[in-house]
């Protein structure tokens, strides 16, 4: 049994491509020149992108006859279907043609004849073609709206409005042949189409009205709050409510301190009755009585504070009385030195009760003052609080006035606010509109189509791959024997002998890099 040999795939390639190769020579010359060509034929196109936000959408609450408030509208997050309105609105063909035939005024669609239509056109223009459309205006006309239709099919062919999937943005891309002039176009087309919503969302109201409301609401504003500075000026306050916190703070110290001193004053005033008791019965008492029964201790945060001299008093006078009593057992009482002694004794009892005279005295003393304080205090707490009522009363009538600022505030707002929209002039930067230009359109720097960086390497790569598909079917088609195994493959014969055709091959005689050295490549 014999095997048959393996096909070799990539011989038999390289055969039928060395063997054709003049074939696939002029096959990829003729795509090179192609590629090479198109670039400089195809028609050049810009590509203008610019984005739009839509942050909201206003829900009106109230019609034009109805009174304005600062809850009249509502903004609330745009929808899906939102989203394909406004971009609706952003494509819609009256937009469009209203944008071309503003700049066609504007003079940026003028078309430049060539000079044979200015040697042909000039003369019947002037003395055939005027005199005709002055008679027939209507066919002017309608011979200028055909060319308005024109370019706006064309302008909608080219502009692709899309919404950004998952997102309140609108991306417009626009194909024009001139790149200023095609952002010019968006621009204007951005700009009406945020006039269009303005003119859709406002109240039909004439401007004079919100003019006229917007003045009365800020005059009226301004005579309350000159009647709250009245208010304030009358009392010398700034804010009756931090002055109010501040007196009854200080009522309440003069309050702790009031006590204080009323309980001071019912103290001593009962001490002062005892000593005056206590000094009427020192006054009446034998001479060998002992000391005085009041000490004279005052305590003052814990502390005992004793009156020295009335202690050293009252220790000599009953030191002197022990004495004396104790002399009295012994000596008669007519005897010299008990008269010494009693003479001392009064001495001393005298001075003692002249010094409590005089503790008494500045007790008295220290009530007066104790309660000249508590008046005194009692008049201030009358005082802070007839501030307070005062300021109580102003208060009242401040937060009224405030109240009433605030609800014309609003009003004054919302009146401001619809004074602008009527004016329209927050559309050239879309302060007043819920729509902005996210991403404004500029003029591109190169042209989107064609590129020569792709067109090329792909045409010629292009033109390679046709080329050797050109000579494997020329081959398909070709039932001619090319090599001594498809003798013996196809006819069952064995093969004897095989003649190879010699044929020199002769050097290319041309200079290098020239165009008949390149044509002797090819036919060769």
């Amino acid at each position: 049994m014999t095997t048959l040999p393996k096909e070799n795939y990539v011989h038999e390639f390289f055969r039928i491509f060395f063997a054709n190769s003049q074939l696939v020579k002029r096959v990829f010359l003729v795509f090179a020149v192609i590629a090479l060509t198109l670039p400089f034929v195809l028609k050049q196109s810009f590509d203008i992108t610019a984005e739009v936000i839509v942050q909201s959408k206003k829900l009106s609450q109230s019609d034009t006859s109805s009174a304005l408030s600062q809850e009249a509208d509502q903004f609330i997050p745009p929808t899906l279907a939102d989203m394909e309105t406004e971009s609706n609105i952003l494509r819609s063909p009256t937009l469009i043609r209203e944008t071309i035939n503003q700049l066609r005024q504007e003079g940026h669609y003028a078309v430049e004849p060539s000079l044979l239509q200015r040697v042909v056109t000039i003369p019947l223009n002037e003395y055939v073609i005027t005199p005709i459309k002055n008679l027939f205006a209507d066919e002017d006309a309608t011979v200028r709206d055909g060319e308005l239709d024109g370019l706006t099919d064309e302008a909608i062919k080219n502009l692709t409005v899309e919404t950004l999937p998952g997102s309140n943005v609108i991306s417009v891309n626009y194909a024009a042949e001139d790149g200023k002039l095609g952002t010019l176009f968006v621009t204007k087309l951005l700009d009406n189409f945020l006039k269009n919503r303005q003119d859709l969302q406002s109240n039909e109201l004439p401007e004079s009205f919100y003019q006229q409301k917007k003045m009365h609401y800020q005059t009226r504003i301004g005579d309350l709050e000159g009647q709250r500075l009245n208010l304030l000026e009358a009392i010398s306050s700034s804010d009756p409510r931090e002055e109010m916190t501040f007196g009854l703070n200080a009522i309440n110290t003069e309050e702790q301190a009031l006590n204080q001193s009323r309980d001071r004053l019912l103290q001593n005033q009962q001490w002062l009755t005892y000593l005056k008791s206590s000094m009427a019965a020192a006054g009446k008492s034998r001479m060998n009585d002992y000391s005085f029964p009041y000490t004279f201790t005052t305590t003052v945060d814990g502390i005992a504070l004793e009156d020295r001299e009335i202690k050293q008093l009252g220790e000599m006078l009953t030191s002197q009385v022990a004495r004396y009593n104790a002399d009295l057992a012994v000596f008669l009482p007519g005897a010299e030195n008990m008269l010494l002694l009693r003479e001392q004794i009064g001495a001393t009892r005298g001075q003692f009760l002249k010094v409590v005279q005089n503790r008494i005295r500045e007790r008295e003393q220290d009530l007066a003052v104790t309660q000249q304080i508590i008046d005194q205090k009692t008049q201030r707490i009358a005082d802070y609080k007839g501030r307070i009522h005062q300021l109580r009363e102003t208060q009242s009538k401040t937060r009224q006035l405030d109240t009433e600022i605030e609800a014309l505030h609003k009003a004054f707002s919302t009146y401001a606010q619809r004074y602008e929209e009527s004016r329209g002039q927050g559309l050239l930067d879309g302060s007043q509109s819920n729509a902005r230009v996210l991403s404004a359109p500029y003029e591109p720097a190169a042209a989107s189509f064609p590129k020569p960086g792709l067109i090329i390497p792909f045409g010629l790569l292009t033109g390679l791959l046709l080329a050797i598909a050109v000579v494997y079917v020329k081959e398909f088609f070709d039932h001619r024997f090319k090599h001594p195994a498809q003798i013996s493959r196809e006819l069952n014969l064995p093969v004897l002998l095989v003649i190879n055709e010699q044929v020199a091959v002769l050097p290319n005689p041309h200079k290098s890099w020239s165009l008949p050295r390149l044509v002797h490549w090819v036919r060769n």
